[in-house]
């Protein structure tokens, strides 16, 4: 059966939208926003060897992030909920939300008869809108970028895109190219924020990146990019922050505990000013 939205259903959601802007114009403007990233591997320690996810959700809360920009992570998964008894029943990204984030959007790319994942945004700030963009090469594996807007108080609408690149380096070159094709869709003076697992090994991203007005935040800081992978004994640097119209402040690569022992990938922290 098609579904339909009421009339009723609607107004509710423009009302809805009305009072949420006019609450943000009513809140100081916001000076600076910490921005977390994560490849969280699924809720899984390195080699699938024992379900954290409660832990990584204290872990992540801990750091008071604004925006939380999360890859690997579960819609749903029918075996795991049924093998662990502490399996949340919501999606891992409700379950990490909590009642810290109260917006969050989610592009499932890979779905099998067992479940589906994906990337996820937590905010703070309310959410405008979000979308799904499949950059997926081929069909083994299953890519994509999602895209959302958010309304920051004092700044209007900044753009996030949460992303996990491929494995292949021809792929990564595809889909960076789409990557471009939406940075330059956007209004010039945006503040953009992309972040995620870039894959990018071989460090070729940053070229292409900057031609579009896109730079890396540790790249800036320090001349080089954070070693985020493998995270107990970090050597590649496959993620990575990029920003447009915005400043990083202190970035960081949270490489100890508990943090080496939650995930494959270590998580990147920084502070922006739009």
């Amino acid at each position: 059966m098609k579904n339909t939205i009421t009339t009723s259903a609607i107004d509710f959601i423009s009302e809805r939208e009305e009072i949420e802007h006019k609450i943000i114009q009513t809140m100081p403007p916001v000076k600076k926003l910490r921005i977390l990233t994560l490849n969280m591997h699924k809720g899984f320690t390195l080699f699938n060897r024992n379900f954290v996810l409660h832990e990584l959700r204290d872990a992540v809360q801990s750091v008071s992030a604004d925006i939380v920009f999360l890859q690997e992570v579960h819609g749903s998964h029918q075996q795991h909920s049924l093998r662990h008894a502490n399996w949340p029943e919501k999606s891992q990204y409700e379950f990490l939300a909590d009642s810290m984030w109260t917006e969050y959007s989610y592009g499932p790319n890979a779905v099998y008869p067992q479940g589906d994942h994906g990337n996820a945004l937590l905010s703070k700030f309310p959410i405008l809108r979000y979308q799904n963009i499949d950059v997926s090469i081929g069909k083994i594996e299953q890519r994509g970028l999602l895209y959302s807007v958010l309304n920051i108080p004092g700044h209007g609408e900044v753009h996030t895109v949460c992303l996990h690149l491929g494995l292949r380096e021809s792929h990564r070159q595809e889909q960076l190219l789409m990557l471009c094709q939406l940075i330059e869709s956007l209004p010039n003076n945006a503040p953009i924020i992309v972040a995620g697992d870039f894959n990018d090994w071989r460090k070729r991203a940053d070229r292409i990146l900057k031609s579009y007005g896109m730079e890396e935040v540790f790249m800036s800081a320090f001349g080089a990019h954070a070693k985020s992978y493998p995270t107990r004994w970090p050597m590649l640097s496959l993620d990575r922050i990029y920003l447009k119209n915005a400043t990083a402040i202190n970035p960081k690569a949270l490489t100890q505990r508990p943090w080496s022992h939650l995930s494959d990938h270590a998580p990147l922290i920084v502070e922006v000013e739009l």
